[in-house]
């Protein structure tokens, strides 16, 4: 079984079709929500699956990408797959890409797999993240119960297209005739395009913010120290002073998407009550995503690889954790809109060091990186080829108040989580010899 990596033409529905059904159309069996968008898709999908989680259901999670273990990718109730149980799938899928004469991409292979383990496992919803784009992602064979788009922005472009409108115009591709669509407010144009999509295919949405009431409020309590409040109300609900479980503005509309589908799920019959609301919410865990990796120095890391992500993230970083100065090391993959992203990662760090995932091809040159960044900013920058090298770096230039921050793909934190696990497990047996 030979993977095809992801081109324009890798891009059709056929492949995977004939895959699921010679796994027995394990997809068709699975009650799902669907979330597509350029920003916060995998932070709505885990409040959803956690809010559910707490009242009760059993639940599965779609995401991509993992951060260290591709096995994160298809979880239950949080858990990400066995290695066992995955390398059965594994099997099941081979031999069916072998009877049907075809060879799956990588994420058609995982796609499969995870609506095969969903159904093994009998779960009672499965929260199903796209891949890439909407309209032609191999995730978009399924008929859901209820529709998500979060924030578009630019990402993809030479894929999705050059425009909010085309990207926008591809993502609504998952609306499905009579399904209802929630989204949040979106850049100028945007929700004109998903609006038109939803009436061409007769998809029922409703906006945060128009259809659906929002607010949300920055605060203070003893219990949750600094944290985020948000109030929705949809034409069946009121959720009242409700904390957002992980911080930044942008989590806060997040949250409010994820308390919009809920909404709609309580009203097909599924089982919703505050108290368990509020206990899922709260215990919502985001791998990868504004993550405290180490504490001596603190090291925070985050998934953020497009421009409007980063720049979400510092000011998250900036609004929530505290610090004299930050180090931010910072590598991305060549195929983005690496000008902007730079834009955004000066907008918090003060010393800049560039480098490299050497876990993909992809990854951009950390000397042009620098060299793009000095056309574009005068803050201090530095170039480290290794990702070990940029630590030794960060650890250096840091006193006890400062913060060093990784980001810019999740290939970079994903290397960054090891290296740090590796680094404090052998400074620990060097203490302890002594």
């Amino acid at each position: 079984m030979r993977l095809i990596r992801v081109n324009s033409t890798a891009f059709k529905l056929d492949r995977v079709r004939t895959l699921l059904e010679q796994l027995g159309n394990p997809h068709e069996s699975v009650q799902t929500v669907h979330v597509a968008g350029t920003v916060g898709k995998g932070s709505t999908v885990a409040m959803i699956g956690s809010i559910l989680e707490g009242c009760g259901y059993t639940v599965g999670q779609f995401t991509s990408p993992h951060v260290t273990d591709v096995r994160e990718r298809m979880a239950i109730n949080g858990r990400p797959i066995e290695r066992s149980d995955f390398v059965e799938l594994m099997r099941q899928v081979k031999a069916a890409s072998e009877r049907a004469q075809i060879e799956p991409t990588y994420f058609e292979i995982l796609t499969a797999a995870a609506f095969r383990y969903f159904a093994d496992q009998a779960v009672d919803l499965a929260v199903i993240e796209t891949g890439l784009g909407g309209r032609l992602d191999c995730t978009n064979v399924i008929t859901p119960l209820v529709t998500v788009i979060t924030r578009i922005d630019y990402d993809h472009m030479q894929i999705l297209g050059s425009t909010l409108a085309e990207i926008a115009t591809e993502k609504a591709g998952i609306f499905k005739p009579g399904v209802p669509a929630i989204t949040i407010e979106q850049p100028e144009g945007v929700e004109d395009v998903l609006r038109a999509e939803a009436a061409r295919i007769g998809a029922p949405i409703s906006v945060i913010n128009r259809e659906i009431e929002y607010s949300c409020r920055f605060g203070a309590t003893q219990d949750l120290g600094p944290h985020t409040r948000v109030c929705v109300i949809t034409p069946t609900s009121q959720f009242m002073h409700v904390p957002v479980p992980l911080p930044g503005e942008h989590m806060a509309g997040n949250c409010a998407l994820a308390l919009a589908a809920v909404d709609l799920l309580k009203g097909m019959g599924f089982k919703i009550a505050e108290v368990p609301l509020h206990e899922g919410l709260v215990r919502t865990k985001t791998p990868g995503r504004m993550e405290l990796i180490a504490h001596r120095p603190r090291i925070l890391v985050d998934g953020a690889h497009n421009p409007a992500s980063i720049g979400a993230v510092m000011r998250s970083v900036g609004a929530h954790v505290p610090y004299d100065s930050m180090v931010c090391i910072f590598g991305c993959c060549e195929d983005k809109d690496i000008a902007s992203m730079l834009d955004m990662v000066a907008l918090g760090g003060d010393k800049i060091i560039f480098t490299r995932a050497k876990s993909t091809a992809r990854a951009a040159d950390p000397e042009d990186l620098q060299r793009l960044f000095t056309e574009r900013n005068g803050k201090m920058s530095q170039v480290a080829q290794t990702l070990d090298d940029a630590l030794d770096l960060a650890r250096r230039a840091v006193s006890r108040e400062d913060l060093i921050f990784i980001t810019g793909s999740f290939y970079l934190i994903g290397e960054a989580k090891k290296a740090v696990h590796q680094y404090e497990t052998a400074a620990a047996a060097a203490a302890a010899a002594r």
